[in-house]
């Protein structure tokens, strides 16, 4: 019998969405959140709702009859030591909160290997990519000294290309894929440790959901890369359609922040895709714009960093900035995007004094 690899998860949102396709392939996973999510999962396990091709409703899945055994705990009660892997699955400036924080030390000095499933990579991967200065985008992390003691061959990316969402009004155990593309993983510096993580998409992709008395195909699998720069093709995503829903006078949704002006948000991808070019990514690694317009076309609510900065929150994935500051390093400038940080920075200003 292969080898399964027993899986620390902080974040039990959108974490809860890869903790249910390892549990499917059989790998044991334990969601890091809050003591009353952490009852409410014990007690009822998790829901992921799927869409799968050729079904008019989604697949759900219900975390209690999967092969791997779902289980949740707060931050102050992980024993480190117990996990194969940690998913770093919690907005960047989550970590600074204190119980988290105090957790993250204990995982860097075990000397875990960490893949992150963030909009913003973490700045220990930052320093492995070669050429980039890390200290001159310190400025883009809530809180950069969260980072200091871990070690970059230790910390990979995968990148977050799946949308999914809580219902409205549902329990925080409830999630509803709405976008079912794959994570694009970097390997890591360590070949054990790469090998881990395709064992786990080998898992992943031969698993079966029984449904509708057989079985199915359920979709968003992980896909692991030899090249450090497959993560960082959804930054041209982010900045053409997630931060550009960020506008002084009200958010709009993804899809209308693409598509109101198609030829300008073109030219912001594919200038967002140059720079990764520039920084040493494959151009046959990066998605084509047509597809992400295409996909866009469903995306009819703001991003996530739109929502929170409307309800006036202070702090949030300043992905955005750091397209900037690795531009600046080489060179390049956007007006466009001086823009877009321009009306990021405004709202947080505008929150902090709130």
């Amino acid at each position: 019998m292969a080898k399964k690899f027993n899986t620390l998860i902080l974040g039990a949102s959108y974490g809860s969405l890869l903790g249910c396709k390892l549990a499917l392939a059989g790998h044991p996973t334990t969601l890091v959140c809050t003591a009353p999510t952490a009852e409410l999962i014990n007690a009822s396990g998790i829901v992921v709702r799927f869409p799968v091709r050729g079904l008019d409703q989604p697949v759900v899945v219900e975390s209690s009859g999967l092969a791997g055994k779902i289980t949740a705990t707060t931050p102050s009660d992980v024993d480190v030591e117990d996990y194969d892997l940690v998913v770093l699955g919690m907005q960047e400036p989550q970590y600074r909160n204190p119980e988290v924080r105090a957790l993250m030390d204990k995982i860097a000095a075990a000397r875990k290997p960490c893949m992150a499933i963030m909009n913003m990579p973490p700045l220990p991967y930052i320093k492995r990519l070669p050429g980039v200065d890390a200290n001159l985008v310190t400025s883009c992390y809530a809180d950069p000294s969260v980072w200091d003691k871990f070690e970059p061959g230790l910390v990979t990316l995968a990148s977050p290309d799946p949308q999914a969402f809580r219902p409205p009004d549902a329990e925080k155990n409830i999630l509803q894929v709405s976008l079912p593309t794959n994570f694009k993983v970097a390997r890591f510096e360590s070949d054990e440790y790469t090998a881990m993580l395709r064992t786990m998409e080998s898992d992943i992709i031969n698993a079966r959901f029984p449904h509708d008395g057989g079985e199915t195909e359920l979709p968003v699998k992980v896909k692991v890369h030899d090249s450090l720069y497959v993560p960082l093709a959804k930054w041209s995503m982010l900045m053409t359609g997630n931060y550009r829903c960020v506008e002084k006078d009200g958010m709009v949704a993804i899809r209308d922040a693409v598509h109101s002006d198609i030829e300008k948000s073109k030219d912001i991808y594919e200038w967002t895709a140059k720079l990764c070019v520039d920084l040493g990514a494959d151009p046959g690694d990066l998605v084509p714009f047509e597809k992400y317009a295409n996909a866009a076309k469903g995306l009819s609510q703001p991003s996530s960093a739109a929502k929170a900065l409307d309800r006036g929150v202070a702090a949030i994935e300043r992905v955005d900035k750091l397209v900037k500051l690795l531009a600046d390093q080489r060179g390049i400038k956007n007006p466009m995007v001086d823009t877009i940080v321009d009306n990021v920075e405004w709202y947080l200003e505008k929150n902090a004094k709130a």
